[in-house]
């Protein structure tokens, strides 16, 4: 059998047993594994399966796994979500739609902090939500800004997403993260004006809130410290070449106790519940990362990769078609599949590809993650919908699907922005001082 025909087989094979409802880890490890039995033999295959086993979790670098899981656990036993939320209701609550706008302002904070997107949905679904609908709020509105906000935690750094890319990529994740603010940023104002011209034309959808004076607000700013110096240590220590990704996940997790220490919402029962979490996160995403690198080391042996980047270079498709292409298939996936899953499944086989084509590989992280963030919330699988419609037991998932539907066109048109204006991605990394 040629290594191509078994890289197919392989490939086929995992795809069947995902759709067959069989662990994303599991169905990746099975088909790397009967991939390898088929191109180099069965005791050569599990040599190869115990050392990537043993080289990928004893890694240095997979360290900044656990540390940013225990940064996210710290903090979420503090009130940042909440002081975050009384921050942007503050200067933005007293506009049509302000309430929204709010819950976007203060999503972008926390995920300066936490690094996931279900932390978000859950904290506030309990947070905004009661609150925009005190002020008659329509659901679509209120669950809408909740979810699409969110997803923002893996975007803005330090982000969960950008971590499992660049292992799979052996990417920087410090620049990954860099790279991650822009976008972010854009992403929050896209959403916020998303929702002024939707309460412009229809007031109903999110009436005027609370107003506050000058003094409330500039006083309001006070509550953000946490975020600030948590983000200023982390990010600013990265892109000042002071300590690598690694080292910043140990500085995070440090400050994030820190701050739930003196914010006084940590004790004995809470401390060892984050390390609990923590600690279950990180040995689910390791076993996910080790079973894509056996997979992987299945593909780099059959070559499928490199076959089909060169398959893809000789029949002349232009390289901006074949990443239009790439987008509306992880959109479809995304509406079927976890979006880890997604990400582990392609990214050994796409990344070499689009990286062949001529496309920044920064860039492409960037554009992988952003996709992520689609597939988060995209009926009639979004991880977010579901994560929040199980915080809100009282909200149909089909309020949901009717009030992030404005949120999706407004994120394909971020993406085509991005795509249009690869620098917003690649400015700031390639200033950076590394080590």
């Amino acid at each position: 059998m040629s290594p191509a025909m078994a890289g197919l087989i392989g490939f086929g094979l995992m795809i069947v047993l995902v759709l067959l409802s069989i662990n994303v880890c599991f169905a990746i490890i099975i088909s790397g594994m009967v991939g390898l039995v088929l191109t180099i033999g069965l005791q050569p295959a599990l040599s190869s399966m115990a050392i990537i086993a043993f080289e990928r979790s004893t890694d240095y670098t997979f360290a900044v796994i656990p540390l940013f899981m225990l940064m996210s656990a710290f903090i979420a036993t503090s009130d940042i979500g909440k002081q975050s939320y009384e921050t942007a209701r503050a200067w933005l609550g007293q506009a049509k739609g302000g309430l929204a706008m709010a819950t976007v302002g203060a999503c972008a904070l926390f995920a300066a902090c936490t690094g996931t997107s279900m932390a978000g949905a859950i904290a506030f679904g309990k947070i905004s939500y009661p609150e925009m609908k005190r002020y008659n709020y329509e659901s679509k509105l209120a669950l809408g800004s909740i979810a699409a906000g969110a997803t923002m935690g893996i975007l803005i750094p330090p982000s969960l997403g950008f971590i499992i890319v660049g292992i799979l990529t052996q990417l920087s994740i410090g620049k990954l993260f860099i790279a991650g603010i822009i976008p972010g940023v854009l992403q929050a104002v896209f959403y916020i004006i998303l929702i002024a011209i939707l309460c412009r034309f229809n007031p109903q959808l999110g009436p005027s809130g609370p107003k506050a004076n000058v003094r409330q607000k500039i006083g309001s700013l006070r509550l953000t410290w946490p975020v600030v110096c948590l983000f200023l240590l982390i990010i600013g220590g990265m892109y000042g070449g002071i300590f690598t990704a690694t080292e910043a996940g140990a500085v995070g997790a440090f400050g994030a106790l820190v701050i739930a220490l003196v914010q006084k919402q940590l004790n004995r029962s809470s401390f060892l519940q984050a390390l609990l979490d923590s600690a279950q996160i990180t040995g689910m995403i390791i076993a996910l990362v080790i079973a894509a690198y056996i997979f992987k080391q299945f593909l780099a042996i059959t070559r499928v990769p490199f076959v089909f980047s060169d398959y893809i270079a000789t029949i002349g498709i232009n390289r901006y078609v074949v990443l239009l292409i790439l987008l509306i298939v992880y959109i479809i996936l995304g509406m079927v599949f976890d979006i880890y899953a997604i990400m582990l499944m392609t990214v050994p086989i796409i990344f070499p590809t689009m990286t062949a084509l001529g496309f920044h590989p920064i860039w492409f992280g960037v554009i992988m993650v952003r996709m992520m963030e689609m597939g988060d919330i995209t009926p009639p699988f979004g991880f977010n919908l579901f994560a929040l419609a199980g915080a809100l037991p009282d909200v149909k998932v089909t309020e949901l699907y009717r009030g992030i539907i404005p949120f999706l066109i407004t994120d394909l048109v971020h993406v085509a922005l991005l795509v249009a204006i690869p620098a917003l991605s690649t400015f700031l990394p390639e200033m950076m001082i590394t080590r």
